[in-house]
């Protein structure tokens, strides 16, 4: 499937920001099920510092906002070709090793209630394919999609007490529970194409874990499916912290306004 993504992020602030910097995982590459057919990444009031790849493999570059900027612009836009391989992407490329997707951060570090799920998984004396798909499953049922009742800050934990969350959620709670399994998994961000949704207000997470034959397989638990050609692979980390699109800091007390339009649609 041929698939045309328009991602723009508007920021916008109520007062001159000093000094300002982002850092853009913006760049899908590619592997097996995605090939980048074009794409490029524009930046409006701000200067690009340094382009580099992440220890996980993602394309970053850091930009610099204009000295007492009120606003920037950061568009990425492509068209990107992907193929349905039921979630599975295949083996690891060997950077980082597998063993790095293994450890806890502050974001996926489990709790009561991701223990006692990841205890009652490891019970049931499946497979580690059959039980992340079951893991998948209990989330989607547990955990509510409600957009505002999370925050980037909130960690698996928590959503999970609470009950409801966003694609972060889902993909970080499943995270923390797969590794306490014993099972490397991992952070993904990108974008999904939506029946019918020709506008989005966000960009799409899933998780994916290591099965042993079939190396990386995608859970997409905010859905309760494995990942297919609607997907768009970005980047990849930890949590979201590390596979974040974009991501900043600034000084000055300015408060922020972003406004964020993505489109996701099939090329006829």
């Amino acid at each position: 499937m041929l698939l045309t993504i328009n991602h723009v992020s508007r920021y916008h602030y109520d007062q001159p920001v000093p000094y300002a910097v982002q850092r853009l995982r913006l760049w899908p590459t590619n592997h097996p099920g995605q090939v980048v057919r074009e794409w490029r990444v524009e930046v409006e009031g701000a200067e690009r510092e340094v382009s580099y790849v992440d220890g996980f493999g993602n394309r970053t570059e850091l930009v610099r906002h204009e000295r007492n900027a009120e606003s920037i612009c950061v568009q990425a836009s492509g068209v990107v070709e992907t193929e349905d391989r039921n979630g599975v992407l295949g083996p690891a490329n060997g950077t980082p090793p597998l063993w790095v997707f293994e450890r806890e951060t502050e974001l996926t570090r489990p709790g009561e209630r991701i223990r006692a799920l990841a205890s009652e998984l490891g019970a049931l004396g499946e497979g580690h394919l059959p039980m992340l798909h079951s893991l998948m499953g209990r989330i989607h049922a547990q955990v509510s999609y409600v957009p505002g009742a999370t925050s980037v800050a909130t960690d698996a934990e928590a959503a999970l007490v609470n009950g409801a969350g966003v694609c972060q959620d889902h993909a970080q709670i499943f995270i923390s529970a797969a590794r306490l399994l014993g099972i490397p998994a991992r952070y993904v961000s990108g974008y999904l194409r939506m029946e019918g949704v020709s506008e989005q207000t966000a960009s799409h997470a899933w998780a994916e874990a290591y099965v042993e034959g079939l190396g990386w397989v995608g859970f997409d638990a905010a859905n309760a499916i494995c990942p297919n050609d609607n997907y768009v692979r970005i980047a990849c980390g930890l949590d979201y912290r590390s596979a974040a699109p974009v991501s900043g800091v600034r000084t000055g007390a300015a408060a922020e306004t972003l406004a964020v339009e993505i489109s996701v649609e099939q090329e006829q």
